[in-house]
């Protein structure tokens, strides 16, 4: 039986702008992949993430309507065939996925989907002035988060460092989990300097300390480092097998953090998981302001492979204009409501 693809543009607009290193976001692009057969249709999500992901290419349409017009081919030629454009990988697998399975939104049916069991999340405090990071951090903490992640490196370093003194002042490491994500805005040679100052608030890691793509300091810092280090950025854009076992193999690093949408997929994030557990090295998995259509792909995915590790899974509350979804956060937890009907628009159906 022959199938069907088209793709659909989406603009995701925020309620209220959120600093990045990058600068300010005020929406977030990204595109669905629908594959239909005459009785049947499958949902994917093609996470683009401007100025971030390596496949942020003035062909990217291009490259979605080939996708469109070769449906009917082999699937491994299809995704091996997209091996530059990461985020298209994770919409081709979830969409096929999402065909076969008897629910479209059901990919991997478990005890997740049933409401039975949970996944551990870290609660994200965005990069802002001082007291909007507060307030984040009072929120998150009163909704029963027991992971706090910090952006930092947007505003003065020692405003960050009082943020965590607050953190640290009424919840010991044992109570509440800090983590922080530099997203590598620490120069090189102070980089180590700041890292042992964080040190002083028991912080369980930090993501990208400095920029990606200078692998000897960056292997340096991953030994010498009194915070556990976790590599993000510098795992995108990196394509093949060859590739990625040299770069863990050369910075060493304690932990990778991985975005499927980011490093190929579901089948990108099993290989860099497979060869991070080769090398000792931890690992969790993370979203990358997908809509609640590639979150509710991503987190199915995520609980199969039953790490005990918060994962940093957000759900989507950032938008104006995002699906409804079974998905929902209740007490550091993201949970599944079986019960949930999807309401789609009229161009996804």
């Amino acid at each position: 039986m022959p199938l069907y693809a088209s793709y659909h543009p989406y603009k995701l607009q925020f309620k209220q702008a959120s600093g990045t290193s990058r600068g300010v976001l005020t929406y977030k692009e990204t595109y669905f992949l629908v594959i239909k057969t005459n009785d049947k249709i499958g949902i994917g999500e093609c996470a683009l993430f401007r100025g971030l992901s390596a496949d942020d290419r003035p062909d990217y349409e291009e490259k979605l309507q080939w996708l469109c017009q070769n449906i009917n081919e082999n699937f491994d030629f299809l995704y091996h065939s997209l091996a530059e454009f990461p985020s298209m990988q994770f919409g081709l697998e979830t969409a096929f996925v999402s065909l076969q399975a008897q629910h479209p939104f059901v990919l991997y049916p478990s005890a997740f989907t049933a409401g039975k069991q949970h996944i551990a999340i870290n609660g994200l405090v965005w990069m802002g002035d001082e007291a909007f990071m507060k307030q984040q951090i009072q929120e998150k903490l009163a909704t029963g988060f027991r992971v706090i992640k910090l952006k930092i490196g947007a505003i003065d370093f020692e405003k960050e460092c009082s943020l965590l003194a607050f953190i640290r002042k009424n919840f010991d490491p044992k109570t509440i989990e800090i983590r922080v994500d530099a997203n590598g805005a620490f120069k090189p040679h102070e980089a180590l300097e700041k890292l042992k100052q964080l040190a002083t608030y028991h912080i369980h890691s930090i993501e990208q300390p400095i920029a990606k793509n200078q692998p000897n300091e960056m292997a340096t810092l991953c030994q010498t480092s009194p915070i556990p280090i976790a590599l993000d950025e510098e795992l995108i854009g990196v394509f093949t097998t060859t590739e990625k076992v040299k770069l863990l193999k050369t910075l060493q690093p304690p932990y990778i953090i991985l975005k499927p949408s980011l490093v190929g997929g579901f089948t990108g994030t099993n290989e860099w998981i497979a060869i991070a557990e080769q090398n000792k090295i931890g690992w969790w998995i993370t979203s990358a302001l997908e809509s609640n259509i590639g979150l509710n792909a991503l987190a199915q995915y995520t609980f199969t492979k039953h790490s005990p590790m918060p994962q940093g899974l957000g759900t989507g509350g950032l938008f104006t204009n995002n699906f409804d979804s079974p998905l929902y956060v209740e007490n550091g937890f993201l949970k599944y409501d079986e019960a949930f009907e999807w309401q789609l628009p009229i161009f996804l159906k």
